[in-house]
């Protein structure tokens, strides 16, 4: 066995002690993110008319602004699910399964009100009068148009237990209650953004990156420690490390925004929030462009692209955006944070509209791959096979750490 130099290993081991701190946060405690465990200490009933919190509903500090109406067949309506626990009687009175339709955050805290109801009043059910809306049932910016807002009642509609039925949606971990009508109570939730998770930012399998010789690579044949062309602040072409993937799903299925260009003729494909330099309207140099989600981008727009036999950037004219579906994401992670797909830059990061800042939180896993390159490389170095499938571990904890303290509103879909 190699012998490893004593610094080496002390600062491997400060690394992935660094690492390993957040995660203690997975560990036994409050379950899922925002449900309240029901202890024994005493309940109070909710008023007529009171809410919980004492805001308005689409507020950072309750449910969140709507984010438009979701349409059956959209790319949004495959994020709503089914709900049938046979605990809650859906009155579904439009007989085509509306109601039970809902956003995974919404589905998680009825299932967890179901089970309180049981357990208060034995013998009855929760019961749910009104679920997602498609109809055009309420007002322009309601929460059900979305799958995140439900009417309840309990399957005795006994009004006395309303009061109560409120309070334990309180502790069930709805983000919003609203003891709204004698005849029901109102509860919501705030977005899932469940595609920023899954597929906050990411270019299809399709796309092709500059290796340091030139030659172009799929992304779908990328590896970890294979060198491509990236840019630093300055807008300088330089050599870059892939560290690994973000994300990588061969099956995924995503939504993408199309960008093309002109002279160079290029086409960017890449996630709504993806981050994507750009300037609005014609640029003479790099430093006028600026980080921007890619759906933020339109016709007349520049970004930054890499001729053929050019030795760096120049602002091109876009032509059009538009969307496109397809199978297939990837989100590779250099060292400097950035890349060229396409023959366009584009940011490594996506869902927070600020490249600086995600740079910086992706500094500890940069720092630890930075360790790992200190220590000899293993005999089968050489082998090297196709990254794990899904989204890597420190993504999804940061998308929850951000989601928590930032709230969703701040990370985009």
């Amino acid at each position: 066995m190699p012998r490893r130099s004593p610094l080496a290993l002390g600062l491997l081991g400060l690394a992935v002690c660094l690492l390993a701190a957040p995660a203690l946060g997975c560990g036994p405690g409050r379950g899922p993110v925002g449900r309240r465990r029901l202890g024994r200490r005493q309940l109070s009933p909710l008023l007529y008319k009171q809410f919980v919190p004492n805001v308005p509903e689409q507020t950072l500090g309750a449910s969140g602004k709507a984010e438009g109406k979701v349409l059956r067949g959209s790319e949004r309506f495959r994020d709503l699910v089914p709900n049938y626990n046979p605990d809650i009687i859906f009155k579904d009175e439009e007989n085509t399964g509306a109601d039970r339709l809902m956003t995974e955050r919404c589905k998680e805290r009825v299932n967890s009100l179901a089970i309180a109801v049981m357990n208060m009043w034995p013998g009855v059910k929760l019961r749910v009068t009104e679920g997602w809306d498609e109809d055009g049932h309420h007002l322009p910016d309601s929460l059900h148009y979305e799958g995140r807002a439900l009417d309840i009642t309990t399957s005795d509609r006994d009004r006395h237990k309303y009061g109560m039925l409120a309070r334990l949606a309180v502790e069930a971990g709805f983000d919003w209650v609203y003891y709204e009508s004698k005849a029901h109570i109102h509860v919501s939730v705030r977005a899932d953004n469940s595609l920023a998770i899954r597929t906050g930012g990411c270019f299809p399998g399709h796309a092709t990156v500059t290796l340091q010789s030139g030659e172009r690579r799929g992304l779908a044949d990328l590896r970890q420690g294979d060198w491509v062309l990236g840019a630093e602040p300055g807008g300088r072409l330089v050599p870059t490390e892939v560290l690994l993937f973000l994300d990588r799903d061969l099956g995924q299925r995503a939504s993408f925004v199309a960008i093309e260009t002109a002279s160079p003729a290029r086409r960017l494909l890449l996630t709504p929030s993806h981050l994507v330099f750009a300037a609005r309207g014609a640029a003479n140099g790099t430093a006028a462009f600026l980080p921007v989600f890619a759906r933020r981008v339109r016709p007349g727009d520049a970004v930054l692209a890499h001729g053929a036999g050019e030795q760096g950037l120049r602002p091109v004219r876009v032509l059009r955006v538009s969307r496109e579906d397809g199978v297939g994401v990837f989100a590779p992670l250099t060292s400097h944070g950035t890349l060229l797909v396409n023959g366009v830059l584009a940011s490594c990061y996506a869902v927070l509209e600020s490249h600086r800042w995600a740079h910086r939180a992706f500094a500890p896993l940069r720092l630890f791959h930075g360790l790992l390159s200190l220590l000899p490389a293993p005999a089968d170095a050489g082998n090297r096979t196709a990254p794990e499938a899904g989204m890597h571990w420190y993504s999804r904890l940061l998308y929850r750490l951000a989601g928590g303290v930032l709230g969703h509103e701040v990370l985009q879909v």
